[in-house]
């Protein structure tokens, strides 16, 4: 049962933060953080045109086999990206696929020859989710979406693991534990993490799994290491084609 929130619009009807309403925004949305990604994203679009800017969520709509798809910018962390996503699905979208960078964990995950990691649920290590839901309740991608994922990234012969990430909100906690006065229980929970087998470290996907998971969306995410990379791009893109043609054959 999905529980739906309530619209916040601005003087002009649309969505508060990202300017967009109904029709504006295809089914299928690309997620990356960063506004100037959006740009590169589009281009893999057919018809690609600029539908909004405004803050750090920046929105193209273009078309991928024919079927409305869009990419908007979430910013830097949960709070902006859940925002995103709520007022997303108010104007009409249902599927969505993170793209960005993430940092490497545990010691699988320094294996060089992987570009990235399909990430399968999230370390709610962040803030925002729990106003949403008690924190028992598991960050987990849609697995229709992780599977056209794998099989888009098995398709092209592109070495992405599959694994967790742990979302946090401090980017310095990360890469500066020792400047910080809680380091102690940085590098305590960090060392739990490398246990545990988590594959990736970044900022968004515990609320994009959430989010959607109570408003009845579906998500998934895959993330390259380091820098952002094409292959991460045209394999989200691929997964999106995998589900279109699926929906148009009744699956």
């Amino acid at each position: 049962m999905a529980t739906p929130s309530k619209e916040v619009t601005n003087s002009e009807g649309k969505q508060y933060h990202i300017c967009c309403k109904k029709g504006d925004i295809g089914k299928y949305v690309l997620l990356p953080g960063d506004p100037f990604r959006t740009d590169i994203i589009a281009k893999h679009f057919d018809n690609p045109v600029l539908v909004a800017h405004n803050r750090e969520h920046k929105t193209w709509t273009g078309t991928l086999l024919g079927e409305k798809v869009s990419v908007t910018s979430t910013g830097m962390g949960c709070p902006s990206a859940a925002i995103a996503v709520e007022e997303l699905i108010h104007c009409g979208a249902e599927v969505f696929i993170r793209v960005g960078t993430c940092g490497r964990v545990c010691p699988e995950s320094y294996d060089e020859s992987l570009e990235g990691v399909i990430i399968t649920g999230s370390v709610r290590d962040e803030g925002t989710t729990v106003h949403y839901v008690p924190i028992e309740y598991p960050a987990m991608a849609d697995r229709h979406v992780t599977d056209a994922l794998a099989r888009a990234c098995q398709a092209k012969g592109y070495k992405f693991a599959e694994g967790i990430a742990q979302s946090k909100d401090a980017f310095y906690g990360q890469h500066d534990p020792d400047g910080m006065p809680n380091c102690e229980r940085l590098h305590q929970r960090w060392k739990a993490w490398e246990m545990s087998g988590v594959m990736a470290s970044e900022m968004e996907t515990a609320a994009l799994f959430i989010v959607s998971s109570i408003r009845g969306a579906k998500a998934g995410a895959i993330m390259a290491y380091g820098s952002m990379n094409d292959h991460t791009i045209e394999l989200a893109c691929d997964a999106i084609r995998l589900l279109i043609e699926e929906e148009k054959r009744g699956k």
